[in-house]
């Protein structure tokens, strides 16, 4: 065959035949798979181009399962929310069932005031009675001079310590050896007591009397003891008209008859009590029992000074005050020449005197030992000293507020009540008729309504406070004010009301409602429990965690809460003690109020969620139609245009088929010549 030669013209139609016959193999193949680019051959920038698109689809289309549970987690939440939100509302009906119920206590806590005279709903204040002397008795003055308690530890300066234990300061030596007392730092110091003169040695070792002399070993191994110094004080007093012991560390002296005092003198006197405890250089004090011509008088001096048998040592100096109802009497060295001013040396007497000018009173007086003061008035009288030893040892204390009588009417008396419970606020009361002040029983119940009591008046004008039904299970707080002092209206009630009653049957309704209460609580429990949806519950703690694209990063995060009784702020409650009156009911009320919100807040961050969720699940579906649709553009074959290319290039192949066959007449003619 290969020795035959074809004419340029058949050759031509010939090859033209063979590419239609291509073209039309080409054309067929694209209408029979629908592409027009079916490998990397066909057109590699097209092919790889779709296959990335399509690859990219195929992912995110993957993404969508993931993204669909999500929706469900979320949905499964809702769920459980909505249905939190119902047993909220459940246990919001039990709580308000309480405070329909009836009180809890048959009788609540109340206080009733004695009597005020004239007193009505209109007006509280009474009708004022006459003026009632007011007045103060002092206590009896003392014969007993006590000094400081003695201290454990070891010695400091010259304060009397004990350097051991177990040891009574009666009997302990005093070489200040261990378990001894030591008095070194007194050694060579005299002191002088009556006619007793007591030297302190550091070399003697015991201790020794000759006539009006005891000398006081305290050299080492003494076995002089406190006792033999308090023998000696005793005998200096005058002939045993004095005693002295110790007990718990603490010396005390004390004179048993009117003329035996104890006075101390001596260059080293001071330093000599002070390390006994005792803190004055000079006691000169009063016997002990009855009054007798030593005794507090309205003629005893109230310095000691003078020295006088019957003088009174205070212990005021000068530039020393005593306040008088906020007026101040100061002492002066001497010339007293002021109603304010008061000689050191001066009398009692005097210093009643001084007290009535300031405080407006009179008669102020002194008998048997025992100061009275008088007002004239119902007014206070307050007193009171930057020396309060020395008012103590007056025996007025460090502060005077005397008693007045019986009850008076209640214009510009204070009342105040503590708090009823920890949510209430304590009460002040001003009775008058001023700005501020309560003058009627309307304005006393707006003062004590944030206190949770309620007041009403009786037609012998006795005012009644009790607790509300908000609080019927609580006790009225102390009482205090003028208005409860001495005589007063509240005198009698100053410790808070009586404890509240209760009633048996309301208090076991109550009981059942709180056992109500408390099964809601657990199906709150077992619902935030329930709502999840393929193992994860967002109610319960758990975070949910959503990928929207193939790279991974686009995601979403969605944190869980804990919606259990403890995660709304619930709380179990105790029969006995919860719903007892309607403030219980009210916190618990505010607690499911509270959770209700907390549940609603939720609800809408889920609903936000849920949002984006099924935004991004339609996005991720139009995105991979668009992938998809952008690669079948790159590689899908148009039908109609293949169609008409197939018809097209079938005819061609006919003509080609046609010419072909002109082409071989020539020969066909020349074979005929050969014949």
């Amino acid at each position: 065959m290969s020795g035959i030669v074809l004419s340029a013209s058949v050759r031509q139609n010939l090859l033209s035949l063979q590419s239609t016959a291509a073209l039309l193999a080409t054309t067929q193949n694209d209408l029979a798979t629908g592409n027009k680019v079916n490998t990397a051959l066909d057109n590699p920038t097209e092919y790889f181009t779709a296959q990335g698109l399509n690859n990219r689809a195929s992912d995110i289309s993957n993404l969508l399962d993931g993204i669909g549970n999500g929706v469900q987690v979320l949905q499964a939440a809702n769920t459980g929310i909505t249905s939190l939100q119902s047993l909220i509302s459940n246990a919001q009906s039990i709580a308000n069932q309480v405070l329909q119920t009836s009180t809890g206590y048959d009788t609540k806590s109340n206080v009733t005031s004695a009597a005020v005279t004239g007193a009505t709903a209109q007006n509280l204040l009474g009708t004022p009675g006459a003026p009632i002397d007011a007045t103060f008795a002092g206590s009896a003055a003392t014969a007993t001079v006590a000094g400081s308690a003695a201290a454990a530890g070891t010695e400091t300066g010259s304060a009397l310590t004990l350097t051991g234990g177990g040891n009574a300061l009666g009997t302990s030596k005093l070489d200040g050896a261990s378990g001894n007392l030591n008095l070194s730092a007194i050694a060579g110091d005299s002191i002088t007591v009556g006619s007793q003169t007591i030297t302190f040695s550091a070399s003697a070792t015991s201790t020794t009397t000759s006539g009006s002399t005891t000398t006081i070993g305290l050299g080492s191994g003494s076995t002089s003891t406190l006792n033999d110094i308090l023998t000696a004080f005793q005998t200096g007093s005058g002939g045993g008209t004095g005693t002295a012991s110790v007990a718990s560390g603490k010396i005390t002296l004390t004179t048993t008859t009117s003329g035996g005092d104890f006075n101390f003198t001596g260059a080293n006197a001071t330093a000599v009590l002070t390390a006994l405890g005792l803190t004055s250089s000079n006691v000169d004090h009063t016997p002990a029992g009855a009054p007798t011509s030593t005794a507090l008088t309205g003629s005893t001096l109230l310095s000691g000074s003078s020295g006088g048998s019957g003088a009174l040592s205070t212990g005021f100096t000068a530039g020393q005050t005593i306040t008088v109802d906020g007026q101040t009497l100061t002492f002066v060295a001497s010339g007293a020449s002021g109603a304010n001013q008061i000689n050191v040396g001066d009398n009692v007497t005097t210093l009643l005197s001084k007290i009535d000018g300031l405080s407006g009173g009179s008669g102020s007086s002194i008998s048997g030992g025992i100061i009275t003061l008088h007002t004239g008035t119902t007014a206070d009288l307050s007193i009171s000293s930057n020396n309060t030893a020395a008012l103590t040892a007056l025996g007025l204390g460090t502060s005077v507020s005397q008693a007045r009588g019986a009850a008076t009417a209640l214009g510009g008396e204070t009342l105040t009540i503590a708090a009823t419970n920890a949510g209430a606020t304590a009460t002040n009361i001003t009775f008058g008729t001023g700005v501020g002040q309560v003058s009627t029983l309307n304005q006393l119940n707006a003062a004590l309504a944030s206190n949770d009591l309620q007041a009403s008046i009786s037609t012998t004008g006795q005012i009644n406070i009790v607790t509300s039904n908000d609080a019927a299970s609580n006790t009225i707080g102390a009482i205090s004010g003028t208005a409860a002092g001495v005589g007063q209206a509240f005198a009698a009630v100053t410790a808070g009301g009586s404890a509240p009653v209760a009633d048996p049957n309301s208090l076991a309704t109550r009981s059942s409602l709180v056992a109500q209460y408390n099964q809601v609580l657990q199906q709150i429990n077992t619902t935030s429990q329930d709502s999840s949806f393929n193992g994860i519950n967002l109610l319960n703690g758990d975070t949910l965690n959503l990928t929207f694209d193939e790279t991974g990063a686009s995601k979403l995060a969605i944190a869980g809460v804990n919606f259990n009784d403890a995660g709304l702020g619930l709380s179990t409650l105790t029969a006995g003690t919860d719903f007892l009156d309607s403030n219980s009911a009210n916190s618990v009320l505010s607690q499911l109020t509270n959770a209700s919100t907390t549940l609603r807040t939720a609800a809408s961050s889920l609903g936000s969620n849920l949002s984006i969720v099924e935004i991004r699940q339609d996005f991720n579906k139009s995105l991979i139609n668009v992938l998809q649709t952008g690669a079948s553009n790159l590689t899908l074959a148009d039908p109609n245009e293949e169609a008409a290319n197939s018809q097209a290039l079938s005819t061609r192949q006919s003509i080609a088929v046609s010419a072909l066959a002109l082409a071989n007449q020539s020969q066909q003619s020349v074979l005929q010549l050969l014949r």
